[in-house]
This record gives C-alpha cells, sequence and structure tokens, in this order.
C-alpha cells in the first residue's frame, strides 16, 4: 500500500479548490497568533535584559526559555495557518485546549488572578472559533473532505446516538478518575484537574495518532509493535503530563496508566454498544484524503463473507427474530436476497473452502485423515499440510485470482496477497504482505490495546457461561477446557478487531475481490450448542461488524464501489456425543471388534484455531528482529512437541493390525493403515468378521459405507444401498438423510484416500440431534441436521444461474457455488485474462454435480 498519511501532518501548501480567497476569520486568526507570538518574545527579550541589569524581580531561565519557544512555536503556527496548513490547525487546538483546561485549573484551585484568566479563556475561545467557523473549514478542508466528515458522522445526529455520545464522554472523565485513582505512579490535585485530564487525552489522541500509524507503517512489525506497546502509552502520558494538576512519576507508571485506561474504557464501550471500528472508518477517510485514484478499470469490487458454520436455517430463525439488524435490514429492504445451498459430504471448512476458493475439493475425505502413500495424518489447519491440499486442487485460477486478497482462510483462492492464511505459511513460500496493512489496528487506543482488554472479557465470560451450563444441568454439553478458553477469547477478540482492520485496508487498495473468514460462531457453537446464547451472541456481533461494511462502503472513499456477498461452509447439528451417549467412543467400538492396536488420532483442533494460531506465525515470517524472535520461540516449540505422529492407544494388542479411527464431527473414518490400498468389504470380512455388522446395527451408527465389488454400499441395520447403481435391498439407510445423500457419499467414496470404513452417526429426527464421534456437542461433517444447510446471501439484482441448480431448486456442492461466483465476478468484468487460460487437468464430474462451464476449474482427477 502507497504511504498514507493524516490530514494532520500534509504539508502547508495547498489548492482551496472551493475557497481561492482566504477568509477574514482565518486571517485575523493567524494575525492573533501572530501578535500572542510577538508579546511571548517581547516578554522574553525583557526578561533577558532583566536578567543581565540584576533586577531583583527577574524571572528565571526555564521561564525566559519557555517564553522564547513558545514564542518561536507561535510564529511557525501563525505562518502556517496564513497557508492553509490544516496540520497547524490541529496544533493550535492543542495549544489553545492546554491554556483553556490551565486557566480553568488556576482560576478554581490555585486561585490566580480571576480577571486575566478570564480574559485568557475568553480568548483561548475566540480563536477556536475562528479556527473552526464555517468559513475556515472551507479554506481548510475541501469539499470531499467536508462531504466525507458528514457521511461519516451521519449515524451520530440522531439525538439517541447524541445523548449516547455525551454520556460516554461523561463517563469518560471517571475512567480518567478510576485510572489515576488505580495507579499508584499518578496523582491528582482536584476534580478540576481530572476533568482537564480527560479533556487533553481526547485531544492528544487526536492530534498524535497519525505520528505512530505512520511509524507503524515505515518500521514493519517492529513499529507496529512498538506503537501498539507505546503509542497510547505516549497519548495518555503526554496528556498527563501536560494536564495541570496532574503529576506522573515516570514512563513505567505512564505504560500502566494506559492499560487501565483501556481495560475501563474497553468496559465503557460495552456498557454504552459504542461502535468498535469507528476508528478504521476515520483512518480509512483520513487516507482517501490523500488522494486515493479511483480503479482504472472502472469495475466494482467484492466482499465476500464467510460466517462460518452459520446454516441457512438459523439465520431464517434469528432474522425473523429481529436478533441481526443489518442482515434484516438488507433483506427487507429489498438490496439482499437469501438462499439455501448443499455443501455435500464431508461438511467441513476445509472442503467447503477448497471448493469454494480453488474451484475443487477432491480427494478431501475428511478434516482429518490418513494419507496412505506418505503414511501420515493430513491435517487441514497445519500449514504444510494445507499448503499441499491447495497445490493439488489449484490450477491457478482459483474465486481471488483476479486481484484478490484471501484473509483468515485455510486456502488462499490463488489471491495475489493473502493475510493469516494458513496454506500462505509452507514454508514462507508465499508473500503474506507488509505489515502496514496492520497499523491501523495496532496503533490505534481502540485497536489492540482495546482487543487485549476484551480477549480477557472473553475468557472471563466462557468460564462463567461453561460453570453456568453446569449449575443449571444443560444438555447436551461437552467440558469446556483451558485451551478453548483461549481460542475463544483469540478468535472472538483479536481476531475478530484484526480482520475488519484487514478487509478495510484491502479495499482502500483496490482489491478486486476479497474473501474473509469470522470463524466466531462456529467456535463457540462447537463447545457450547448450536443456538445457547453465547453462541448467538457471537452472531449478534458478526452483524455489528457487517454494519461497519455497510458504513465503509456507503462512505465511497475507496477505489472501487463494493458489494457484499455472505456466505457460510456449512451448518451445525447439535447433540450428545457418540460416547456421551452410549458409553464408548468410536475407537473404543471399532478395536472391540477387531482385537487391533489402534492409533489415536490428536485431540480435534478446532478449525477457528488455524488462524488465530497463524496470528503468531504470520509475525514469526517477518524479516526484522521480532519476527527472528518469533521464528525462535515456534523452534523451540515445534521441538517440544515432536512428531505428529499417533500415538498408539494403551490398551491394545501389539500383535494385531494398526488401526487409525478418525471423527469429524459425526462423520467417522477408519483407515487400516498396514495396507497401501483400501480395503473392500471382502477383505474387512476375512480379516475382521462381524465388524461391519457390528457397526451397522449398533443404535449410534446410522450406516457405513465400505467398498465392496460392485463399487461402494451404504450399509444399515436393515437394508444395503448400493451406492454406484442405485438399488436398495431392504430398507434404505439413506432414506432418513436426505435426497443429496447417495449421491453425496458415492463422490467421498470414490476419493483415493477415502477410509476402508465411513460412519455416520444416527439422526434423532424427533429432536433433530446427531452423536459427534469427538467432544463436540453442535458439530458438523456428515449428514443429518442443519449442518448441511448452508447459507448464501446476494445482491438482489444477482440471480442464482438456473443451470446449476439441482433436483431441488440449489447450488449443490461448494465446486458449484465456485463457479456460480466466479460467474459473477465475470459479470462484473472481472477475470478477462483468465477465462482463456485452460484448465491444468480434467476429471469426470461427481453424480449430481451440474456441468462445468468451459474453460473452468476442474478437479484433479482420481487416482
Amino acid at each position: 500500500m502507497g504511504d498514507h498519511k493524516d490530514t494532520a501532518s500534509e504539508g502547508i501548501d495547498r489548492t482551496h479548490a472551493s475557497s481561492p480567497r482566504r477568509p477574514w476569520s482565518v486571517t485575523v486568526l493567524a494575525l492573533l497568533i501572530a501578535l500572542s507570538a510577538l508579546a511571548d518574545l517581547s516578554l522574553g527579550v525583557l526578561a533577558v535584559t532583566a536578567g543581565q541589569g540584576g533586577s531583583t524581580g527577574a524571572v528565571d531561565g526555564s521561564t525566559t526559555f519557555s517564553l522564547w519557544t513558545v514564542g518561536v512555536l507561535l510564529v511557525a503556527v501563525a505562518i502556517a495557518l496564513w497557508r492553509g496548513s490544516n496540520g497547524a490547525r490541529v496544533i493550535l487546538t492543542v495549544l489553545l485546549g492546554v491554556r483553556l483546561v490551565t486557566a480553568l485549573h488556576e482560576a478554581t484551585v490555585t486561585g490566580g488572578d480571576a480577571q486575566g484568566l478570564v480574559l485568557s479563556g475568553l480568548g483561548s475561545v475566540a480563536m477556536l472559533a475562528l479556527a473552526w467557523s464555517p468559513a475556515a473549514n472551507r479554506w481548510f478542508q475541501s469539499d470531499r473532505e467536508r462531504e466525507l466528515a458528514r457521511a461519516l458522522g451521519a449515524e451520530q445526529r440522531t439525538v439517541r446516538r447524541r445523548v449516547l455520545r455525551g454520556v460516554e464522554l461523561a463517563v469518560s472523565v471517571l475512567v480518567v478518575s478510576w485510572t489515576i485513582t488505580l495507579t499508584p505512579g499518578v496523582t491528582s490535585d482536584s476534580r478540576i484537574a481530572t476533568l482537564s485530564a480527560a479533556i487533553l487525552l481526547a485531544l492528544v489522541s487526536w492530534a498524535l495518532q497519525p505520528a505512530w500509524l505512520l511509524i507503524a507503517s515505515r518500521f514493519g512489525w517492529a513499529g507496529a509493535l512498538a506503537a501498539a506497546l507505546f503509542g497510547n502509552a505516549s497519548i495518555v502520558a503526554v496528556a498527563l503530563w501536560i494536564a495541570p494538576g496532574i503529576d506522573v512519576s515516570g514512563l513505567g507508571w505512564a505504560i500502566v496508566a494506559s492499560i487501565v485506561f483501556s481495560v475501563l474504557m474497553t468496559a465503557v464501550s460495552w456498557l454504552f454498544s459504542a461502535s468498535s471500528y469507528d476508528y478504521l472508518l476515520v483512518h480509512a477517510t483520513r487516507m482517501s484524503l490523500r488522494g486515493v485514484a479511483p480503479a482504472e478499470d472502472g469495475q466494482e469490487g467484492v466482499l465476500f463473507i464467510q460466517m462460518d458454520g452459520v446454516s441457512a436455517p438459523l439465520l431464517e430463525q434469528e432474522i425473523r427474530a429481529g436478533n441481526l439488524p443489518t442482515i434484516s435490514r438488507w433483506i427487507r429492504g429489498g438490496s439482499h436476497t437469501w438462499t439455501e445451498w448443499t455443501p455435500g459430504i464431508p461438511s467441513t471448512t476445509p472442503a467447503s473452502q477448497s471448493g469454494i476458493l480453488q474451484g475443487s475439493n477432491a480427494e478431501i475425505p475428511m478434516f482429518m485423515w490418513w494419507d496412505r502413500p506418505l503414511g501420515r495424518f493430513m491435517a487441514t489447519n497445519k500449514p504444510d499440510d494445507a499448503g499441499v491440499i491447495e497445490e493439488r486442487a489449484s490450477n491457478g485460477r482459483g474465486l481471488l485470482a483476479d486481484g484478490g486478497v484471501s484473509i483468515s482462510n485455510l486456502f488462499s483462492g490463488d489471491a495475489e496477497r493473502s493475510y493469516l492464511t494458513v496454506s500462505g505459511l509452507r514454508a514462507g513460500k508465499r508473500d503474506l504482505g507488509a505489515s502496514q496493512s496492520y497499523a491501523a489496528f495496532f496503533t490505534h487506543p481502540a485497536g489492540l490495546a482495546r482487543a487485549l482488554p476484551r480477549t480477557v472479557g472473553e475468557m472471563a465470560k466462557e468460564i462463567w457461561q461453561g460453570r453456568r451450563q453446569v449449575w443449571r444441568g444443560v444438555e447436551p454439553r461437552v467440558p469446556r477446557g483451558a485451551e478453548y478458553v483461549l481460542l475463544r477469547g483469540a478468535t472472538n477478540a483479536v481476531l475478530r478487531d484484526l480482520n475488519v482492520a484487514l478487509v478495510i485496508d484491502a479495499m482502500m487498495d483496490g482489491a478486486k475481490s476479497v474473501y474473509v473468514d469470522f470463524v466466531d460462531y462456529d467456535e463457540i457453537a462447537h463447545h457450547a450448542g448450536v443456538t445457547r446464547p453465547e453462541s448467538l451472541a457471537s452472531l449478534y456481533g458478526i452483524d455489528q461488524v457487517l454494519h461497519t461494511f455497510e458504513r465503509f462502503v456507503a462512505l465511497d472513499i475507496a477505489p472501487r464501489s463494493y458489494r457484499i456477498v455472505l456466505v457460510s461452509d456449512h451448518g451445525q447439528s447439535q447433540g450428545p456425543t457418540f460416547e456421551q451417549r452410549y458409553g464408548i467412543s468410536l475407537e473404543g467400538l471399532v478395536r472391540e471388534h477387531t482385537g487391533g492396536r489402534a492409533l489415536s488420532v490428536p485431540a480435534h483442533d478446532s478449525e477457528g484455531g488455524g488462524p488465530a494460531r497463524l496470528l503468531v506465525r504470520q509475525l514469526a515470517e517477518q524479516e526484522s528482529v521480532s519476527g527472528r524472535m518469533a521464528k525462535a520461540a515456534l523452534r523451540r516449540r515445534d521441538a517440544a512437541k515432536g512428531d505428529d505422529a499417533p500415538a498408539p492407544s494403551p490398551g491394545g494388542d501389539d500383535d494385531g493390525p494398526e488401526l487409525v479411527v478418525v471423527g469429524s464431527g459425526n462423520l467417522g473414518g477408519v483407515w487400516f493403515t498396514e495396507s497401501a490400498e483400501r480395503l473392500t468389504l471382502a477383505d474387512l470380512e476375512a480379516q475382521h468378521p462381524g465388524l461391519i455388522e457390528a457397526l451397522a446395527t449398533h443404535p449410534g451408527v446410522g450406516f457405513v459405507v465400505v467398498q465392496a465389488g460392485s463399487g461402494p454400499v451404504a450399509i444399515g441395520p436393515r437394508g444395503v444401498h448400493r451406492l454406484s447403481s442405485g438399488e436398495v435391498d431392504g430398507e434404505d439407510p439413506l432414506a432418513a438423510f436426505g435426497p443429496n445423500a447417495p449421491a453425496d457419499m458415492l463422490r467421498a467414496a470414490s476419493f483415493a484416500d477415502a477410509p476402508d470404513i465411513y460412519l455416520n452417526s444416527a439422526h434423532d429426527e424427533a429432536l433433530d440431534e446427531v452423536y459427534a464421534f469427538e467432544e463436540l456437542v453442535g458439530c458438523h461433517g456428515g449428514l443429518g441436521g442443519w449442518q448441511t444447510r448452508a447459507l448464501l446471501l446476494h445482491p438482489t439484482d444477482w440471480s442464482v444461474d438456473e443451470d446449476l441448480k439441482d433436483a431441488q431448486g440449489k447450488l449443490h456442492g461448494a465446486e458449484t457455488l465456485h463457479r456460480q461466483l466466479v460467474r459473477w465476478l465475470e459479470r462484473l468484468g472481472h477475470r478477462e485474462a483468465l477465462r482463456e487460460a485452460p484448465p491444468v487437468a480434467a476429471a469426470t464430474a461427481a453424480p449430481g454435480d451440474a456441468p462445468r462451464d468451459a474453460g473452468e476449474h476442474t478437479a484433479r482427477p482420481v487416482s
């Protein structure tokens, strides 16, 4: 991104298209400042003369120096004001603010000359009025600047918003008072001094923010972290230092005071529901004032927002309840409409994102699986494995290949730039972007300094809410351990806020398309439940984020306008775990009927953990001192953890065959790892008589899928469904899982790395519950419930193409959704250069897939 500067730091020469003549108010203001400067310089001369003459009333040297310094500074300000520098007006405002609060403090606390203080105060007020008069605004600001300011503040002009802002300002005075009380190294001599400090804190933050933003942008991650650590501290320290009646013992106590202040102000923001992201809109507005040029192609951009794990039924429920005001307004206002789409099997983020972003999700049988050729696990949230998967799926023509940006995803979509994208950190191969993209988040007091206390707050809420479930006897539920407490804090505070900052930065840079994944709801629903209050609260938070993006687009300050599309990668289904319901894990059940030495799968690594952990790894990839330190720390951690190979489960027979059991929601997989090829039903019966029958007839298993001589077959307690031919003997085991179940399971079972045995849990139709094969109360991966009912919300004037719909009138499969999104981009004029590029490989379409458009991405052939 280019070198964006704040208005306050711009050069003093300006072109005033809307006000070519200097207004009288600016002329008078400049003259008054010049006269004040002359007075201070004259007093300095008199002080020097008196000192040389040995006068008893001589002024000390420090006062003389101050007089000369202020005088010179005022001369510079007067000249800059005369030439139209808005930065000089900002400096003048801070100086006059200091003079006003000093006069107030001396008049009420120290008992100074009342008449002189009143005249000083009135003079300061008069100069402020001249500096910010309508005529002065027209001189210092262009028409464009005033339009942006009006648009940015439009929502603040309602009576309700003004009252809330006034109350928040009053409470901020209390926050400063509490900060002083709680910080031993900071003292105040009166309430007036505290009020003065609150006023000056706002002024200094307004004036110094651009300088810290410049430092963060110019000096990489080291500068960004320095700004994050010391920017807010410097603002608080300067404000407290210049505030009359406030004493700060040292820099250390200033840092402590800044932390205390941030924590308390975060609580105030929660209390009054103040917008969390206004600072990003202000920052973007400032960037636009430095001359952001319109996109040369004149095309609209598209912002794709993935609401991870949010099902279509849940969206409909919350819209009807009025709990999603932004989305509801879009739909009721007619700007957007929404539909349901079917992800297919497996209904997981890796499969869906690979299909949506790369155009192919072949060979992804589960969230993690046993790779037979490699002889190890493939885990999609590990950078090396995600990089391998993307290379297999990509032909360079992914969804974001034409000037797109990937943010917080598993895969890049072939984007030119990727931030917090898991596949991008494979051996540091991908350019993950310059750290100035993070500058606004790290430097602003409402950014990282606010997100860290919010993270602690989220962790405290999680501990309380988890215990409350136990006290109330809420069922179903799962233990919510310490690792999840930390993960929730990261995903719902730091990661969400950072994602918003990165998206706005990408749009300000003119990206043609942006795809970002918000994992908030999915992460909490896994552990709390699909419709539990804490899960829904995270969904409401995403709706507030959408309002921020809506406001940004309405400002019209980016190089191109943007359309917004919402998509979920899957839904979630709820229920007790398989082990809770039946007293045995899937691994234990398989081991009972094989006598084998089972290899236990590493504990479920939540999908939301990937981007959160990537934030640390992203830092490590930067070429800076901080980056090298982070790399060393990660190497030490990885060495301590050792190899990722699973360890043998205790209690197994060492002489039996090795087997791997994986749970991906209520979809299970069993791999017999001693065989380099997939075992058939005949092989399984010969080696483990009764195993398939035991699994298929277990009350917690809906059906199993294995390879037979005629192809994959689904076996239930009272029937068999031959997937290749569609023939059914007895009761159809797939009948209760929807019309797409046969095609979905046939496609998944055809993958080269498909397990020897696929299992899908039973589905309680009365409660609409499934039984996860891992310790999650909300799950996805298999069939049953809301997990395969994903959402797609798009502009009303964009239609879903009929030739892509299945027999139920829906888009079926992530690859089909990819084709629809690509067509929408092409209708905007995107991807012109990509249309002529041939695909890397061709593959036979899976049953039920819509036909591919000519030249569109095709899946990697099944080997």
